[in-house]
């Protein structure tokens, strides 16, 4: 496994209790308490772990993705990442920047266009950090990317897992594409939307 290039590491607890079973009233019957401590960061896309993004994409969803696709997330910087569990790889986050033509000064959109963990690791706060990572960057602009006007993406209609999951941040649904999705039921699609720039 590559070595990821380590932000800021976020830590959570996990508390286990051990029930007794017997005599309630036993100095023996007390609970323990056994205390975890997990180690979510986040890495860089690189060529050396660009592997690890290709299994990940090929577990998590129904679509394969072309070298393009690859070619172009080694060029976004911040705006792909993988994300490590206790130095395991369990998820990713790719986005490709999208200009408006026809404004002055240019303006930019920001397209999430996959966003996921492997689901023995859901719900442990990965996918968060992924998102609010990319929802920081975008807000305050890096030297080699201009602050967006708006971050979407789409997800499929039936989802409402993760539908849920980009409402809470804000996101909402304009627009629905019949027949997005080539070979999953249902095909279509919703457009999710968050604006970074307000009178827009």
């Amino acid at each position: 496994m590559g070595v990821p290039t380590k932000e800021p590491t976020i830590e959570t607890k996990a508390v286990e209790d051990t029930k007794s079973i017997g005599n309630t009233n036993s100095p023996k019957t007390k609970k323990k308490r056994l205390t975890t401590t997990h180690r979510i960061s986040l890495g860089d896309v690189t060529p050396n772990n660009l592997g690890q993004l290709k299994r990940l994409n090929s577990v998590l969803f129904p679509v394969n993705y072309s070298e393009k696709f690859y070619k172009d997330v080694l060029e976004v910087g911040e705006f792909a990442k993988l994300a490590y569990f206790n130095d395991a790889c369990v998820g990713a986050v790719c986005c490709r920047k999208e200009p408006i033509q026809g404004t002055i000064p240019e303006q930019t959109k920001l397209y999430i266009m996959t966003l996921g963990v492997l689901a023995p690791y859901r719900n442990l706060g990965l996918g968060t950090t992924l998102l609010t990572h990319i929802l920081h960057h975008a807000t305050c602009g890096t030297p080699t990317a201009p602050k967006f006007i708006e971050i979407f993406l789409h997800v499929q209609t039936s989802n409402e897992e993760a539908l849920a999951f980009y409402q809470k941040y804000g996101f909402e649904i304009i627009g629905t594409v019949e027949g997005y999705y080539k070979k999953i039921t249902p095909p279509d699609a919703y457009i999710l939307s968050k604006k970074l720039v307000k009178n827009i």
